[in-house]
């Protein structure tokens, strides 16, 4: 075992701080499981361990520095006789060279190592190359991590009846199962719903993925969406448009009778409250309906005759000064 100094990349004067921030880019540097394709990186790994070990809790670094332990945490033998035997008593209860150990005293290396990898370590002798001491009955095998799955991105093309009507939509999960999905309040486009656990599963007893769900509005034949509004062409005879009429006009609830006042022009919207989309705070935005004058589809000589005795009589300007 090479010096636990060296092997950190520290000075022996370095602060715990100091050793504590070297072990922890190191121990993710080299842990197997973000090397798999490395067959030494269990050993640098279990090399780090160990001189963390060491110089990571206080007593033995201390012992350390005074050369009564090595790298390996094993006492040293003394020059006095039998006394340098008196580290032996460990060897039956495990105590002296046993590989990784998680010491009450080591400064938190299981936490270090939590914190690092989420879940690693937590249990004596449970890292990769643990031994059970010189009594402890031969090496231990680190279970495999839980790992959780893996996300799975759908994107579901809702229609604005669904988003009205129902408030939900269907989407297949990757097991092949078709649910219900709420759609939430206040919908907008590209919005994304988190379905928790509905993903991939997860390894060795990890939790599954999630599902996110990318809603998408789906172009209708009649409205256009601009936030929670609506905005409709109603298409209206010139007869109706200079009269005034009571016209069908649809909503995404159903149709409704629109009074269409005299003399309505082209563009001017007409304002249906509630009978848009739904609204973060629960209500529903508006419908806004403009006319659009369309004439007949055929030339009319009565008609034709009418607004040349119109332009006449009673000239008015449609077009602003802009467009001079």
């Amino acid at each position: 075992m090479r010096d636990p100094y060296s092997v950190l990349g520290v000075a022996k004067n370095a602060s715990e701080g100091d050793i504590k921030k070297a072990f922890r880019k190191l121990a993710k540097k080299h842990h197997p499981d973000q090397n798999k394709d490395d067959p030494a990186a269990q050993q640098q790994f279990a090399e780090v361990n160990q001189a963390y070990e060491i110089v990571g809790d206080k007593d033995k670094r201390a012992q350390f520095d005074r050369g009564e332990i090595d790298a390996e945490g094993k006492q040293r033998f003394q020059s006095k006789g039998f006394e340098g035997f008196s580290g032996f008593e460990d060897f039956g209860t495990g105590n002296g060279a046993q590989g990784f150990r998680s010491n009450g005293g080591s400064g938190g290396f299981d936490d270090i190592l939590n914190d690092i990898f989420g879940g690693f370590g937590g249990r004596s002798g449970s890292r990769p190359g643990a031994g059970a001491g010189f009594g402890g009955g031969g090496a231990r095998t680190k279970a495999p991590p839980k790992t959780k799955g893996k996300n799975v991105d759908i994107v579901a093309r809702v229609s604005l009846e669904d988003i009205v009507n129902s408030g939900k939509t269907q989407v297949t999960l990757p097991s092949g199962k078709t649910v219900n999905v709420t759609l939430p309040k206040g919908l907008e486009e590209g919005e994304k719903i988190r379905l928790k656990g509905q993903g991939h599963p997860g390894d060795n007893g990890g939790p599954a993925g999630d599902v996110m769900v990318e809603v998408r509005i789906k172009p209708h034949k009649l409205f256009e969406v601009k936030g929670s509004d609506l905005h409709l062409d109603l298409p209206l005879t010139l007869y109706e448009a200079v009269l005034g009429a009571k016209v069908r006009t649809p909503t995404l609830s159903g149709a409704v009778n629109l009074t269409i006042p005299p003399n309505t022009s082209s563009g001017k919207a007409m304002r249906l409250k509630g009978k848009g989309l739904p609204t973060k705070n629960g209500g529903h935005g508006d419908l806004l309906v403009k006319p659009q004058i369309i004439m007949a589809p055929h030339a009319d000589n009565e008609l034709d005759t009418l607004m040349k005795a119109w332009k006449e009589i009673t000239p008015y300007r449609a077009r602003g000064p802009e467009f001079d």
